[in-house]
């Protein structure tokens, strides 16, 4: 033993040996986290939200190119995929507020898929979201004073794709029982 260390007391045992190495004796093992969902799960959502981003793109750069017969395309384009969006989002809410019975939802697992989702599909999800940013506000920015600038609204469609997968495939822990009250005096 180094010189100014002490031997534990005789029947210590392990608790004193982990405190005396940095650990502490009431350590806890780390909670285990769940197994993510497969990367193919939701492969309808993603399939979904790519499917509204290519749409986006065609009707909203023709209409770019060749406002005055394609720019209403790009309009209706928009506004459906906005409600579609706040559609997807509701639902991500109401399947949210289900799953919350039995496993510990976090707002940002559900609506952001942090630590909730494989990386793949957090990747895919966030690029279809992020083409839907890059063509609507380049467009609106080249027709400010059009319809095109409503493409703006179309961002949403993305968002409820990425919250409805969350909420459908997205793995969080389970919840905890309630704690043990207890009655104390004041």
């Amino acid at each position: 033993m180094p010189p100014g260390r002490e031997a534990p007391a005789a029947g210590a045992g392990r608790a004193a040996g982990d405190a005396a190495e940095g650990g502490t004796a009431t350590e806890r093992p780390p909670r285990a986290q769940p197994e993510l969902a497969a990367p193919g799960a939701g492969r309808a959502i993603v399939a979904a939200s790519w499917w509204g981003t290519a749409l986006l793109v065609v009707t909203a750069v023709a209409g770019a190119i060749d406002p005055h017969p394609l720019d209403v395309a790009a309009l209706v384009v928009a506004v459906a995929m906005f409600v579609g969006g706040i559609v997807a989002f509701f639902a991500a809410y109401v399947i949210a507020i289900g799953r919350s019975r039995e496993s510990e939802i976090a707002i940002g697992a559900v609506f952001g898929l942090a630590g909730s989702a494989p990386r793949s599909v957090q990747a895919r999800l966030y690029a279809s979201l992020a083409v839907e940013i890059a063509v609507s506000v380049s467009t609106a920015a080249a027709r400010p004073h059009s319809v095109l600038a409503f493409g703006i609204l179309a961002n949403m469609w993305g968002l409820g794709m990425i919250a409805l997968w969350g909420a459908r495939h997205g793995v969080f822990p389970p919840r905890k029982p309630p704690a043990v009250r207890r009655r104390g005096r004041r």
